[in-house]
């Protein structure tokens, strides 16, 4: 016997929160009866549709690939822009995990495990991401010094210090180029992040998801995870909390 959440969650409808939402909006039927109680149990065997329609237990699939600028991240549908999950050849409904701009490249993860999905972007998890940016001015020491001790971004809220690396400043282009790794997910972080110290961001590459990076792939290539790399970020993820990180500053 499982709860009813989990088994819509496993089946690559929606996250478990989502799952959860359906079924309190009494669109989730079990032997043709509407289920609209959170906690339910189904066993083996059990129809379930949700909205009408009969939900398959999927095999579990799962893709990494070099997000290629000019591409949504988005199941959407899109008049004339490219989505991610159409660059990959997969008989499975799949759905990014998170999202990056349309403008941005770089470490995306897809699959149709909403259950793992939640637990890579789940803002308790805080697992690190690295990107490569550069930017329209030379970042000065105070400005690194703020971004490692934390930024106000325009909603009043702080960010979790970050680490900054790898710092290249070209005075003749009049911009800087550096890793960063943050440890959260908001909203276009890291352009808000450098808006609130006075930069506009030119470029923006997510290089590094927790371990998994991307050097091998050219943009728009994509694998399959392997089963140890699955294993490892969900570890990785149960393991997160913020406590537990120790964040270089210097």
């Amino acid at each position: 016997m499982e709860r009813l959440q989990k088994v819509i969650a496993q089946a690559g409808i929606a996250s478990r929160r989502k799952a959860e939402e359906m079924i309190l909006a009494g669109r989730v039927e079990v032997n043709g009866e509407v289920v609209s109680v959170l906690g339910t149990k189904v066993k083996k065997g059990d129809q379930i549709a949700v909205d009408g329609k009969s939900i398959v237990k999927e095999d579990k699939v799962y893709f990494i690939m070099n997000k290629p600028k000019r591409c949504v991240c988005t199941n959407g549908e899109q008049e004339d822009r490219l989505k991610a999950i159409d660059l990959i050849d997969c008989p499975q409904r799949i759905f990014t995990i998170g999202r990056l701009d349309y403008d941005t490249s770089g470490v995306l993860l897809l699959t149709n495990d909403g259950e793992f999905a939640n637990m890579i972007i789940h803002p308790r998890h805080h697992i690190p991401k690295v990107y490569n940016l550069t930017i329209n001015g030379i970042l000065s020491s105070e400005e690194m010094r703020q971004i490692r001790s934390g930024i106000v971004l325009d909603d009043g809220i702080k960010t979790l210090p970050a680490k900054v690396k790898n710092v290249i400043k070209e005075k003749d282009k009049k911009q800087t180029t550096f890793d960063l790794t943050i440890y959260e997910g908001r909203n276009r972080q890291i352009k808000r992040m450098m808006e609130a110290l006075g930069y506009s961001v030119r470029r923006l590459h997510r290089k590094q998801l927790g371990f998994l990076t991307v050097s091998d792939l050219r943009q728009g290539e994509y694998r399959i995870l392997k089963p140890f790399e699955v294993k490892k970020m969900r570890a990785l993820a149960q393991e997160g909390t913020y406590e537990h990180l120790i964040i270089e500053r210097r």
